[in-house]
């Protein structure tokens, strides 16, 4: 059997919280009816989608990288670092790994980049619900944490309402200080 595994991330366009990335090696013998895209489905359908994916995969992890890792790395290469942790923790060794999107991370196994893979690659779609899903969460733990900031609604994505209550709050801990709507917030503040 050719161990396929599908990787992707979610969160590198939000202002805050961690980015996610996903690395799904799916079961032919137990395929997922209604893989696509995270950002095409209802977060209730990702939901449902991503118990299946859990139950029927050969081998699946989610992993991250923090909101450090990515002010001083940047968001691209903190994405392809948490595609690489993702993929280093699976249980089973892929033979080869299909990365939505341009860049590839660095890993031991061949791997090739596909843009727009989330909608064409079953594995790479499944990775992507993982991910999204993982996130999304965090990001409700995070509300929690600072509900003044509506993480619950946006996840961090630079909405109007995110903005507004960026500017009457000030940053948080788990703001990214390298994005230019929080940088330029923390240089106003003299903070940066």
């Amino acid at each position: 059997m050719k161990l396929t595994c599908g990787v992707d991330e979610a969160g590198r366009g939000p202002l805050a919280g961690p980015v996610y990335a996903a690395a799904v090696i799916l079961d032919p013998a137990r395929p997922v009816a209604g893989l696509a895209d995270s950002k095409t489905l209802t977060p209730r359908r990702r939901e449902a989608l991503a118990l299946e994916i859990r139950s029927r995969a050969i081998a699946w992890a989610v992993a991250s990288a923090s909101v450090e890792e990515i002010d001083t790395l940047n968001i691209l290469q903190a994405s392809l670092l948490a595609m690489r942790r993702a993929v280093e923790q699976l249980a089973v060794t892929p033979r080869q790994v299909l990365v939505d999107g341009l860049h590839r991370p660095r890993l031991v196994v061949p791997v090739r980049a596909i843009v727009r893979g989330d909608a064409t690659v079953a594995e790479i779609a499944a990775a992507s619900i993982l991910a999204k899903v993982a996130r999304d969460k965090e990001m409700l733990t995070l509300h929690q944490r600072h509900p003044q900031y509506g993480f619950d609604r946006h996840k961090g994505y630079p909405t109007s309402a995110h903005l507004a209550a960026l500017r009457e709050h000030g940053a948080s801990a788990v703001h990214r200080r390298s994005f230019a709507p929080v940088r330029s917030l923390l240089e106003r503040e003299g903070r940066a």
